[in-house]
This record gives structure tokens, sequence and C-alpha cells, in this order.
């Protein structure tokens, strides 16, 4: 706590002032926390002060809040092109980032808690932003741009969280994810003067190659890179006491129906909430669990003993291997490749459709989702349609990002789709009843095939990656797609 004092004084961060008639402090806390490291081992203890954000007005404490952060797409995109180009993975933290923060607004806030003094009528004067306050992320996003922009760097128009660095014979890359920034390029004499840079604008401490990145373990090989959160893992399941259960073969049963329950009721309700959000975050390296989590969480407000068990079969499923991640190779074509799918009503409550899409950049996974679609479907011709309308978004925001990263998509972006009907509308401009009223995503498509941007193609219904995202399959088909996505193993004995 000392520490964390000396360093706010040392940033200038307030000036000790009376209060001014009709003005109003803030309140503030002490936030305690244990840094560990990837192997679990701990690090150091770690105390920071912060800002009680709810006692804020708005209008006179704050105004503008947004500050962009890195889409995790984003992350394995970047890593996905570092790996086939053989770049090098950099690893930054900014010691107190948000105290950084240029502060604009006439801010007050009570001394801190175990460091005032009886009869001390002062109160801290904000010059800079501190942890906990609304406009905190929003000025040191603003501060970390204006000093790379003035080293040369421009944000990013497919990510405003993406900086480009671009010279002849020169490329380099910054992600920044809140504190955390991953450095990468092609020159390491450059990616040394950023550093450098950097490390005089603030302080920063340099982590070395990337290893460790908010949950994420990073393991790179010649052979490519492997994303898995293994310890995320360990401690979801040692959390939820099925550390000692027994494994299953697949994450939810075949031909389920879960429903929402109608006087029934699980006792703990807060657990299972608190489970579903950390199996929302694993999905950012176990895709095939996506479709399951997407059920599971439909029902945080009101679940059942029945949801229960269909989650805690879904931890079995993980025990089963804790260490399975996503594989992105090193010698690869980086062409992308997409999968879409939709399950024709699906949804027992609702009977609307579930969308699935699935894209790869050559064989390494970077983006997949699983939704259900926001109104019914009065056919199996219009689910998949709308499902074929998503993926072409999300397939033309890729294609955009990765021409920023100079990986330009020269030939169209092939789209699977399994469904005879939906690739003829793509490709016959005929509206009839089938049609009518999905017409704007009808125009939306069929542009983006004009343009050449998509080329929609056949696959069998055995073969369509997307099928996993979509329902729960049986053991047989649901392990021969998990062979297809790009999954790996990297703690499996040999």
């Amino acid at each position: 706590m000392q520490r964390e004092i000396t360093a706010l004084e040392d940033n200038d961060t307030w000036t000790l002032e009376l209060l001014p008639p009709g003005k109003r402090a803030i309140d503030s806390k002490w936030v305690y926390k244990i840094k560990y490291r990837p192997d679990g081992t701990m690090e150091r203890y770690k105390a920071r002060l912060v800002a009680k954000d709810f006692t804020q007005l708005e209008g006179i404490d704050f105004h503008d809040t947004f500050a962009p952060v890195a889409k995790l797409v984003n992350v394995r995109v970047l890593l996905a092109v570092a790996a086939h180009k053989s770049w090098p993975l950099h690893q930054l933290d900014v010691n107190n980032a948000f105290l950084h923060g240029d502060f604009d607004e006439e801010v007050y806030m009570k001394l801190p808690p175990r460091f005032s003094h009886a009869g001390d009528q002062r109160v801290c004067r904000l010059r800079k932003s501190l942890y906990g306050l609304r406009q905190a992320s929003r000025n040191w996003y603003a501060k970390f741009t204006s000093a790379l922009q003035e080293f040369g760097f421009v944000v990013s128009k497919a990510d405003p969280s993406l900086f480009l660095y671009e010279r002849p014979g020169t490329f380099v890359v910054v992600l920044i994810y809140v504190d955390d920034v991953v450095l990468t390029g092609d020159i390491p004499d450059v990616i040394s003067r950023v550093k450098t840079f950097l490390r005089d604008r603030f302080s920063i401490k340099d982590l070395g190659p990337l290893k460790y990145f908010h949950g994420i373990e990073v393991a790179r090989s010649p052979e490519g890179i492997v994303l898995c959160q293994r310890k995320y893992t360990s401690h979801i399941l040692a959390d939820s006491g099925l550390g000692a259960a027994r494994p299953s073969g697949f994450p939810m049963e075949q031909n389920h129906s879960l429903t929402q329950p109608h006087d029934e009721q699980a006792d703990e309700v807060s657990a299972y909430r608190r489970l579903i959000g950390r199996l929302l975050y694993l999905t950012i390296t176990r895709p095939h669990i996506a479709y399951s989590v997407n059920i599971l969480s439909q029902f945080v407000h009101s679940p059942s003993p029945a949801h229960v068990e269909a989650a805690h079969r879904v931890l079995r499923y993980l025990k089963a291997a804790p260490g399975q991640g996503l594989f992105l190779p090193a010698a690869s074509t980086l062409e992308l490749t997409a999968y879409c799918d939709a399950d024709w009503a699906g949804c027992w409550s609702t009977r609307r459709s579930m969308t699935g899409y699935y894209i790869k950049l050559a064989t390494a996974p970077v983006s997949w989702r699983a939704k259900k679609q926001r109104v019914v479907s009065r056919s199996y011709a219009e689910a998949e349609y709308r499902a074929m309308a998503s993926t072409t978004s999300e397939v033309l925001w890729l294609r955009f990002l990765l021409g920023e990263l100079r990986v330009p998509q020269r030939s169209p972006t092939v789209l699977y789709c399994d469904n005879q009907a939906a690739l003829h509308i793509s490709a016959n401009p005929v509206f009839h009843e089938r049609t009518k009223h999905v017409e704007m995503d009808c125009y939306f498509v069929r542009e983006r095939v004009a343009s050449s941007d998509i080329q929609p193609r056949k696959v069998h219904t055995s073969s369509q990656l997307a099928d996993i995202f979509t329902k729960a399959l049986g053991t047989k088909q649901f392990h021969f797609l998990l062979s297809k996505l790009g999954i790996c193993n990297l703690h499996a004995s040999a």
C-alpha cells in the first residue's frame, strides 16, 4: 500500500487542497490481489487504490467513458500471421497504466483509507486518471495512442486497438489490451526502438517473449503456436469440486431438451452464473464447447438442477483433456476459408434457429460463433441463408483486417454451406415468397458474391465443420469434426 501511494505521488496524480464550496469528493478503497506466474506459483502481492466510480455523477465528474479493447479474434489472427511469417512476439506490461492518462475534469477524492489523519480537511484534487474512475480507460487509451502516433504508428481502421508502423522494408504491429501490449514485426531493431521509446514515456515492464496473455498460455515452436488455457481450466475444475469426477467423452447430450423451468430452481444460482461466465471465457481456445455454453448461458437468470447437471457435464468433458487448445501452424498459406450452418427451429422454447460459423486462416482457427438467431425462420433455407449472411459479414471484416496486416486475400474466400436452396438463392437474383422477408440478406450476400469477396460452395453435411456450433452431436461425429478444427493437446502424453 505504501509503494502504491508513493507511485501515485511520484506520478503527480493529485494535489492536496481544501474542498471548494459547492463541490463534492468521491470515495476510494483498496483492492488486494495475489499475482501468479504461468506455472501457478506466487509472484508478488499487489495493492491498488481504486476510486468508487458509483459515486461519480455524469456531466460533473465524467463525460465520455468508452475505450477500445482488442477483440480476441484479432489476437488469434495476429498470432497466426506471426507464426506464418516467423515474426518474434514480445509482451510489455505498463505499470500503473491508468495513472498516465491526462485528466480534464475537475474531480475531488477523499484521502485514501488508512492514510488520512484526524482533523485533516484536505482532499485530493485529481490531476491524472486513477483506477476505478469511469473515464480512466479512455484517458489511458488517448495517452498511449498519442505516444504511438508520435513515433509514427497509425491506428488500424479495422480495429482501433491495433497500431501499424510501416516503412519501406519495415512492418511493426502493436496490439493493446488495456495495459498489456503485444509487439511484433519483421525487423527486430525497430521493435527494440519501439520498446525504448515506450520505456521513456511510460513505466514499462518488458516481459520478454509472449508466453502468458490474460489467462491464455502461448507455447511456440518451429512448427507453430499453441494457445491453451490449461491453468484456467484446472482452477474451474478445482473451484467446482469436480477435480476427481469421471471424465466425459462429449460436452452435451445429443437431442437434449433443455428448456426454461416453470417452478424448480437450482439451489446456488450465483455459482451457476459464475461458472457460465468462466466457461464463456474458456471458449477463447475451446471452440468445440461454444454451442454447449451458448445453450447453458440462456438460463442464467433461473437455472434448474437439469441445467446445473448439464454444466457439470461440460466440466467433466474438460477434465478429460484440460490441455486442449488451438494450433496455429507456421507452414501454411494464409487464405481464409469459412463454413456456415444453421439448426432450423432448434430452440425448444422460442423455435428460433441456431447460427453457427467457423472461419480458419489456412488451418488456423481464428473466428467462430454459436448464436441463436434474432427472429423465427419460416423455412430451413431461410435459417441457412441468415447464417450465410452473418458469416459473410465476419469474412468481410477479416479480409479487411488481413489486408492491413499485409496479408491481402487476392482470391474470393470460399464459403462452404450444406444447404442447396441457400446456395441457389445466393447465385440467382430471383425473389418469391421464400425470400421476400429476407430480401436485405439476399442483396448483401449476392453483392459480395458478385464482387468476388466470397465464393459459396456445397459441402456434405457430414463434413460441415460449423455443424458442431449448431447442435449437440454424437460421440463419433463430434470427435470427427473436432479433429478438423485445428485443436491439439499440448500436454498430452506421447
